[in-house]
């Protein structure tokens, strides 16, 4: 069985030969075995497909270079985003939009042009080689283009944006119409280019709930993101869909498995119960991740990873439904830390 398969066949609640495994949803980048990908140095089971950067990035450098050296604000493709949308955190409050009033205000705003054909022409290309190496595919939107919650409330500014939800909803729900759009276009070129998985994320939820309540997602965020579902399946029956969010986002979960999505990430151990998770949806939704709190990775020991590894296959790969993958970023954990969870993974893994 070849990774492409096995991922298949974990995502869609069956059985496959192992369970499979990957380090996050996005590629990542360690100094210690660079310029190897850790996608291929660990013989992971994922390749991620991304768009890519615009070909002028003098504006670009020019940013990165002004960073003050304290800042960490993500990988380079999140990186790229913020400054094309002109979101600069770093800068204190203000954020493009957080000036705006009204809808005529709004509509002189011109999205950033992250669909130009010279962002995805290797995209095809790029996923047929991965597939015939036998590995599966997933395929993110960029950052600020992939999401819809985040993406508004980092035009708006967070506590304008939340205001927007209550009481100027026809200004939310034309802001996030341009941003869905945005999304849709995105997703189809994902979907067109033969992505196996398609990644969709929105920051939804902080530790111990949602930040806004499931009937305000509901009303906003639910049937956008079903009809960006429909759109790729459209394309690809068969494409896998994705959901991440960070935090507690369980009160959701019966209304992404409504609108077809396949699996959940990261769910986190200190905020989801995974294997309540796992009874309840069993048959209909995989997790993807599980493994690790923060202060596990970064201040734990190979062997709490090695055991959380076992017990995470232990109670929620029976049957299928398991990815197995750190359930935080990894930028500053030890280097040993993310050893030992490989090694655990195919140690513990087969069925």
């Amino acid at each position: 069985m070849n990774a492409r398969e096995r991922v298949r066949l974990a995502l869609t609640c069956r059985p496959p030969d192992r369970v499979p495994k990957a380090l996050g949803f996005f590629p990542q980048s360690l100094p210690e075995i660079a310029p190897t990908a850790p996608e291929a140095y660990f013989d992971l089971d994922i390749r991620f497909a991304e768009f890519d950067p615009p070909a002028e990035q003098s504006d670009f450098f020019d940013y990165l270079a002004d960073l003050p050296p304290n800042v960490h604000l993500g990988n380079l493709s999140q990186l790229r985003t913020y400054h094309e949308w002109g979101y600069r955190p770093e800068l204190g409050p203000a954020r493009p939009l957080s000036e705006v009033e009204t809808i005529d205000a709004l509509t002189e705003f011109v999205l950033p042009n992250l669909t130009a054909p010279d962002r995805y022409a290797r995209l095809a290309d790029q996923v047929d080689g991965w597939h015939q190496q036998g590995v599966a595919v997933a395929g993110s939107p960029p950052h600020l283009g992939g999401e819809l919650f985040e993406t508004a409330w980092r035009l708006r500014g967070f506590e304008n944006f939340l205001a927007d939800l209550v009481a100027r909803k026809a200004l939310a729900h034309y802001l996030l119409d341009q941003v869905t759009e945005a999304l849709m276009h995105n997703v189809l070129v994902l979907a067109e280019a033969g992505v196996d998985v398609l990644l969709l994320d929105d920051d939804v939820a902080m530790p111990t709930d949602l930040i806004i309540s499931p009937a305000l997602w509901r009303e906003f965020f639910k049937p956008r993101l079903a009809r960006v579902i429909r759109l790729a399946r459209e394309v690809d029956p068969d494409v896998l869909i994705f959901y991440h969010s960070d935090g507690n986002f369980t009160r959701l979960v019966p209304d992404l498995v409504e609108i077809g999505v396949n699996v959940i990430n990261p769910v986190q151990p200190d905020c989801m119960n995974a294997a309540a998770l796992k009874r309840a949806f069993g048959d209909r939704l995989a997790l993807w991740g599980t493994v690790g709190t923060a202060l596990t990775w970064d201040r734990g020991t190979p062997s709490q990873i090695r055991r959380e590894v076992k017990e995470r296959i232990e109670v929620l790969g029976e049957g299928g439904g398991l990815l197995i993958a750190p359930a935080y970023d990894v930028d500053f954990a030890p280097f040993e830390n993310i050893v030992a969870f490989v090694e655990a993974a195919n140690a513990f893994g087969e069925y």
